[in-house]
Order: C-alpha cells, then structure tokens, then sequence
C-alpha cells in the first residue's frame, strides 16, 4: 500500500507539475495576445493621428486653394461685368443711392451754348509732373523713356537705392548727376493722372473738352519741377518753350491765353512772367508788354504765393503731420534698417537735392508771419465751420477771434517744447546757436551712403538748436543755414525770402527775386486779371513742436514730438502740429494775401493796377465712397475735381471776366488777417 500510494503520489505531482506549465504557457499566450492587441490599439491610434494631421494639412491646402480661386473667380467675374455692363450703369447705380448727380460743369455749360475761345495754358506744381529716364546707370537698363515718377512707381520697390540714385540731382550743381538724365513727359499726359486711377489735370481737361477744346488750344507746361526755376531754362529751355507755345497759341487763335498754374508751379509761372518780359540772355527778351499782349488772365490754383511751413519740416526732418502720425502709432519703424534702406534719411538726401523745394520756404520773414509772441491768423478757432453749401461768408463770421479763446502763438514756427511754445516769449530762455562750432561727427561714419549734412553735426551742435527754444520763420532761415549750409547755399544763389524796401534797385533784376512777390512787380498788363483761387476749412499746418530724437547711427537728430497734444477739443495742437485754415497744404495766409492786400488796387508790387480776385470754396467731403474724391473738395489737389472751381476756369477761358464771376468769393478771414499785417504797399 505504501508503495502504491507513493507510486500514485507520484504521479500525482507529475500532473500538478505539468498543469501549471500549461497554465503559464496559457498565461503566456494571453500576455502576448494583450501585448499584440495594446500594440494594435497603439498603431490604430498612431495612424488615425497621422490621418488627422494629413487630413489638417490637405485641408489647410484645400482651403487656400479654394480662397485663391474664390479670389480670382470673383476679380475675373466682376471684371467681365464691368466690360460688359453698359458705361452709365456705375452713374446708374450711384443715383439710386445717392439720387440724381449734377451735370459735370463740362456738360452743363454746354447746354448754356458756352463755347470755347481762349487758349489754356496748364502749369503743373511739384511733384505732380511726370519724369522718364534718358540715360542711367547699369541698374536702369532696359528702363529708356520709362515713367521713374509718376504712373506705377514700379521701380521704387524693385530697385529703392537705384531709384533714388537717379532721382536725385547733383549735390553742389542742383543738376544732372554724372551719367544720368531723367527728363519731363511732355504732352497733355504729363501730369492728367499722378499715377493709375489718381486725378490731378484729367478731370479739368475733360470738361473743358466738352465744349470744345483739344489739344491744339491746350497746352500743358511740364518741366522738371526738381530743378530751381531759372536751372529749367539752363538745362531743358523750358521757359522759351512756354513762351515760344503761348505765342503760337495767340498767333493761330488770335486770342490771348488763359493760364491756369497750380501748386508750386504758381511761383514757376510768376517767375516766368519776369523772365520772359527781361532782357537777354537772363531774361527771355519778349519785352514789357508781352504780357499784356499774350495772356487774359491767370487763374492760380492752391498757390504758396508766400511759401509753406510745412516745407520747413520737410527740410528740417524730412517729416509733415502724416510722418509724425505714423512714428507715433508705429514707433522706431521709419527709422528701421531694412535691407539699408532707411526711408526718412533716403527721402532728405534726395528732397535736398532739389532746389525746387527751397522757392517753397515762407517769405516775408517775421512781418508776414508772426514773431514769438504775435501773428496775424492767432485767432484762428480749430472747430469745423458750419456753412451751407455755396454760402459766401465774410471775415469773422464763424466765430474767430473771441476774446475768451486762447490765441495760437503761430509765429514761433519750431517750438522744442509744447510748454516753450504756448509760454510768452519773456519766460522763455534762448541760447543762440549760431556760435556753436561745427565738430565731433556724432553720426557714424558708415553713413554716407545716406549722407545729409546732420552728420557733419556734432553733439554740441545739436544741443546748441534745441537750446534755442523757438524760431520764428526769419530764425528758421538762419537754422536752415546752420544744419544745412550746402542746400542753401545753392538756394540762395536762386531764391529770396525777404521784402523789398526800394524794388527800383537794380538787384531786384537778378532772377533769384522773381518768384518772390513780395521783391518783384507784376508785369505792365492793365487789360490782364489774377485770380486766387484754393480751397479752405481743412486743418492746414503752421507751425510745429519739436523734440531732439535718440542717437543712433545714420539718424535724423530731430523730429516732431506727435505726444504733444491740445488741452481741448478746440486747441489747434495735434500730433505736435499747429493747424490754421487752409486746404491741407497751403495755409490761407500764403494763398490768399496777395490777392487780398500786397496787388489790391495799384501798389508797389503791381504799379499797373491788375485787377485780383480772391476765390475761395469751402471743403465739403464726398457724400458716398461712389463719390471718390469729392466734388465740393477744398483739398489741395482734390479741389481739381471742384465743380465749382471747374465752372469758374471753364466760363473765364470762354470770355468771362472776375466781376462776371461775381467778385471774390471768401469764407475765411483773410482780409481781416491780411490787413493786420503792416506792409508799405
């Protein structure tokens, strides 16, 4: 039994020893299975991640696609429908929003039977004439007679440094730079559109098309308007062209012209008008009385008869209000390095290469604009003027001048300080600067791809302007001297500022004294009329405060401080920029008070009694976006598509005088800000 028993014990652990490695192969095997499944599990997970991703980017794909041909499809669809729509649905379209449009004043006078008669003379200002290349250098080529300004301005993003190179003129002559020649578009086209879709002359020239004029009794006087007046007779003959035009214009006519300059080319023309009745070989030899043989009237459009602050800025630190705008909403990317372009330090090296820009500074000195602590527009009141529309206003009606409103110091041009600029003169403290000596080149040396002659400055130079404290425009002229002596000496040779005290001196013959009004008489032409003709109620710069900039390399030692603010919603300081009434770019000061008092009657500026007519229109914005830019605008280039600036041009060059016109037509103060100024006339 013992035996048995342990043969049966035996083989009862045999079976015990083999169940439990069955069940650990079973374990085993469901281990594995787990592991497979959880690898499965892992993969499934893995794959259905990188589907996801895969399904993420084919849909970010997908969706750029469709949004670019949604894009396309759209411009292609509308495109089509605006070839293929009739031309008077726009118009359509724009009555029913708006309800029915006026006649153009072309279409209008028409109707009346006006017709044309006088030939018309255009004068384009700066900038807005075209310029083509004639001969460049390597990084032109392929660009012969191709648009540098004006049209698309392609070549300004392509080739920025190439581009300026051949913009700007020679630093010491004011002409042509070795192996350059960039020339004026000559034609009508020159200067009908700035660039695509941009009116400057197109608007006038179509409507005086209407009642039938053409480019025969059209004449437009384009001349590169970089150059300084007399440098355009130098180098292009553009003076005898005009005169050589206007003659053949009368001759085949056999009626005078009407000449209608605009902007800055209202000085070109008055220059004009003295070299072409000078001798020979300053002058353009036509005689005393050629004017009055030649031309009807001379309708000036936006004219700085008297210059503009606003240049003094641009000179000063390449800046306006917009610029100061931009540096304080964006800072520090005006004056970022990009690819080695720095755009303000570009933009005055090529601006004070032209010496067009300095006909452009306020002349008069202190007697025309103000001293520290008087000016004869202060009054002015910064509120929006509520007049209807075609009402005429006389001086003093909207308000301006009340005795309880603080007056603008505008005689002080460049304040360093908001505080130095409203402070009365006796508590601000000036050290002069013109003693500083000139050393210590605080700007890097590396520079002189950008040169401007701030980097001939040194420290004490700087802090020598800024201590100054406040300059009025006769100081102005003396710190333009100080921080820029080679452009102005290149101005001086060509442009005075001043007033004359005896214009029977034989220096007021020289041709730097032509286009100052204020130091040269209008021409013997009794039978002639000048009309000033510009727009008014828009904020128009005239005066700033200024702050001394951060040193760094290839900078620009001082900008306008756009943190400087006005207490109120009346004060006229925004951004760091005093406003007063003008047209944006031309205050009513320099537009109108030559019209208004310094040729009224029979001065000393105008012995022959020349009859002037002030002309102002009152700014009113589009009604609609449909409206593009207006037809009421008073804005400085805008007021060319005026309505009723357009009718006024339109009704003189068909034979009607300044008193068939109805007289001046104001809505400013210039006659009570002209008559505060004190001049011999």
């Amino acid at each position: 039994m013992p035996a048995a028993k342990r043969r049966k014990g035996g083989g009862s652990k045999k079976a015990t020893t083999s169940g439990q490695q069955s069940a650990s192969k079973i374990d085993d095997i469901i281990e594995e299975r787990k592991t497979e499944k959880e690898k499965d599990l892992s993969n499934n997970h893995h794959n259905i991640n990188s589907l996801k991703r895969q399904r993420s980017k084919r849909s970010c794909i997908d969706n750029c696609c469709w949004l670019i041909g949604f894009i396309c499809s759209t411009w292609w669809f509308l495109l089509f429908l605006y070839n293929a729509m009739p031309a008077s649905f726009p118009q359509y379209v724009t009555e029913a929003i708006t309800g029915p449009a006026p006649d153009p004043p072309g279409v209008k006078l028409h109707k009346e039977g006006v017709k044309a008669k006088h030939p018309v003379v255009f004068v384009p200002g700066i900038v807005t004439g075209g310029l083509e290349l004639w001969e460049g250098h390597p990084c032109m080529d392929g660009l012969f007679r191709k648009r540098l300004w004006g049209g698309t301005f392609g070549e300004v993003y392509r080739r920025p440094l190439c581009w300026i190179e051949h913009m700007s003129m020679d630093n010491e002559t004011g002409l042509d730079p070795p192996g350059v020649r960039v020339r004026p578009v000559s034609g009508l086209v020159a200067a009908d559109y700035f660039a695509a879709g941009y009116f400057v002359w197109a608007v006038l020239i179509a409507n005086l098309a209407r009642i039938g004029y053409e480019e025969k009794n059209m004449y437009m006087a384009a001349y590169d308007w970089r150059l300084s007046f007399q440098n355009t007779e130098v180098r292009d003959q553009t003076l005898s062209r005009m005169k050589s035009n206007i003659e053949l214009m009368v001759a085949t006519s056999g009626e005078k012209v009407v000449v209608i300059p605009h902007s800055m080319g209202v000085l070109y023309f008055l220059h004009f008008m003295k070299w072409v009745e000078s001798p020979v070989p300053m002058g353009g030899g036509g005689g005393s009385g050629w004017c009055d043989k030649h031309i009807k009237a001379v309708m000036n459009i936006g004219g700085p008869f008297l210059g503009l602050p606003k240049i003094v800025a641009g000179l000063f630190s390449a800046e306006a209000k917009d610029i100061a705008v931009a540096r304080a909403v964006a800072p520090g990317v005006l004056e970022l390095d990009i690819f080695g372009f720095q755009t303000l330090q570009h933009a005055m090296k090529m601006t004070r290469t032209w010496d067009s820009t300095m006909s452009l500074i306020p002349k008069g000195g202190d007697a025309i604009w103000g001293t520290l602590d008087w000016a004869p527009d202060a009054d002015h009141v910064c509120v929006a003027r509520k007049i209807k529309k075609n009402d005429t206003q006389t001086a003093g009606e909207d308000g301006a001048g009340s005795d309880d409103l603080k007056s603008n110091n505008y005689g002080r041009m460049i304040s360093f300080g908001k505080d130095v600029a409203e402070l009365h003169s006796s508590k601000v403290k000036r050290l002069d600067f013109k003693g500083a000596v000139k050393g210590n080149n605080f700007a890097n040396r590396s520079c002189r791809d950008v040169w401007n002659e701030y980097h001939e400055m040194g420290v004490g130079d700087i802090k020598a302007v800024a201590d100054y404290k406040a300059f009025t425009v006769e100081s102005v002229l003396e710190l333009l001297q100080f921080v820029a002596p080679r452009m102005m000496k290149r101005g001086g040779a060509h442009y005075s500022y001043g007033i004359a005290d005896n214009l029977n001196d034989k220096k007021y013959e020289h041709y730097k004294y032509w286009s100052n009004p204020l130091e040269t008489r209008l021409p013997n032409a009794p039978e002639m009329e000048i009309f000033s003709m510009y727009g008014v109620g828009l904020p128009t710069e005239r005066s700033y405060v200024y702050k001394s900039s951060p040193a760094a390399e290839c900078y620009i030692p001082f900008q306008i401080d756009a943190s400087a603010e006005g207490e109120n919603d009346q004060s006229c300081l925004r951004s760091g920029v005093y406003s007063v009434d003008g047209d944006e770019t031309v205050p009513v000061l320099s537009a109108g008070f030559m019209c208004a008092k310094g040729w009224r009657g029979r001065t000393r500026f105008n012995p022959s009694g020349i009859k002037t007519y002030v002309k102002e229109y009152n700014h009113a914005p589009p009604a609609t976006l449909l409206e593009g830019r207006g037809t009421q605008s008073g804005n400085h280039v805008d007021i060319m598509g005026n309505f009723a600036l357009i009718e006024d041009i339109i009704r003189v060059a068909a034979g009607a005088t300044g008193n068939d016109l109805g007289g001046d037509q104001v809505y400013s103060d210039i006659f009570k800000w002209s008559e505060r100024i004190k001049l011999q006339l």
